[in-house]
C-alpha cells in the first residue's frame, strides 16, 4: 500500500485533464476535423493524457495494466472488448439493419482514455485514504471534469451514477488489475444512453457475463489458495 500522496503529481493529472476537457468540449478547436469518432475520442483524452505525464514526470508506476492480474491478455482483451463490441454491434444489425462497430468500438476506447487516468492513475494515488473518502474525491473531480453545472436532478442523479460508478469501477480494478476490465464496465454508461428495451436486455446480459465471470475467478483463486495450486486465467 502507499504511503504518502504525491498531490503535486495529482494537480499536475487534473490541470491536464481539465484544459484538455475545455479545449476540446467548449471551443472550437476540434471543428477542423471532419471524422465525429475522432472528435468524439478527444473529448475524452485528457486523462490519459494527464496521467501519462505524471508517470513518465513523477516516475509513477501504474498499478493497472493490459492484462492484469490474468495470464494472457488474450482473456480480458476477448471477454472486455471483443464480446462487447460483436454483442452490441450484431444486435444493431438484427434490429437495425447496420453494423456500428467502429461506434462501439470508439467508445470503449474513449472509456479507456477516461480509465487510464481515473482509476489508472487518481484513485491508486489516492489509496492511503480511507476508501468512502477515495470514492468521494475520485467522483467529485470526475464530475467537475465534464464541466456541466447545471444545477438540476439530471446532473444530480449523474453525481450519483458517478460515486456508484467509482466504487464498482474500483472493485473491478483490485479483483482484475486490467485497464480492459474497468474500460468496458465505464463504457456502459456511454453505451446505454437510451434506455429502451433492447439496451436493458444488452446492459443485463452484459453485466451478468462479467459479474459471473468475475465472481467464478474469485472463487477459484480462493481455491487455490486453500489447495496451493494456480487456477486463475
Amino acid at each position: 500500500m502507499k504511503q504518502k500522496i504525491n498531490y503535486l503529481a495529482i494537480v499536475s493529472f487534473y490541470s491536464i485533464a481539465l484544459l484538455c476537457r475545455y479545449l476540446t468540449n467548449k471551443t472550437d478547436l476540434l471543428d477542423v476535423l471532419s471524422s465525429d469518432i475522432v472528435k468524439v475520442l478527444l473529448k475524452g483524452i485528457g486523462p490519459a493524457l494527464g496521467a501519462c505525464f505524471v508517470f513518465v514526470v513523477f516516475k509513477i508506476k501504474p498499478a493497472l495494466s493490459w492484462r492484469g492480474n490474468y495470464k494472457h491478455v488474450g482473456y480480458p482483451l476477448f471477454v472486455y472488448l471483443v464480446f462487447p463490441v460483436l454483442l452490441i454491434a450484431g444486435t444493431s444489425y438484427l434490429v437495425k439493419g447496420a453494423f456500428p462497430f467502429e461506434a462501439v468500438a470508439a467508445i470503449i476506447v474513449y472509456g479507456l482514455l477516461e480509465e487510464i487516468g481515473w482509476r489508472g492513475f487518481l484513485r491508486q494515488e489516492l489509496e492511503p485514504l480511507p476508501k468512502a473518502l477515495n470514492i468521494l474525491i475520485v467522483a467529485s473531480l470526475w464530475f467537475v471534469w465534464h464541466l456541466n453545472f447545471e444545477l438540476s436532478m439530471g446532473n444530480l442523479s449523474f453525481l450519483g451514477i458517478l460515486l456508484l460508478g467509482s466504487w464498482g469501477i474500483g472493485k473491478v480494478a483490485d479483483s482484475t488489475g486490467s485497464l480492459l476490465a474497468v474500460a468496458a464496465f465505464h463504457s456502459l454508461n456511454n453505451f446505454f444512453t437510451k434506455m429502451g428495451k433492447v439496451e436493458v436486455i444488452l446492459l443485463l446480459v452484459l453485466l451478468s457475463v462479467w459479474i459471473l465471470l468475475l465472481v467464478c475467478r474469485k472463487r477459484r483463486a480462493q481455491l487455490s489458495l486453500k489447495t496451493g495450486s494456480s487456477t486463475a486465467v
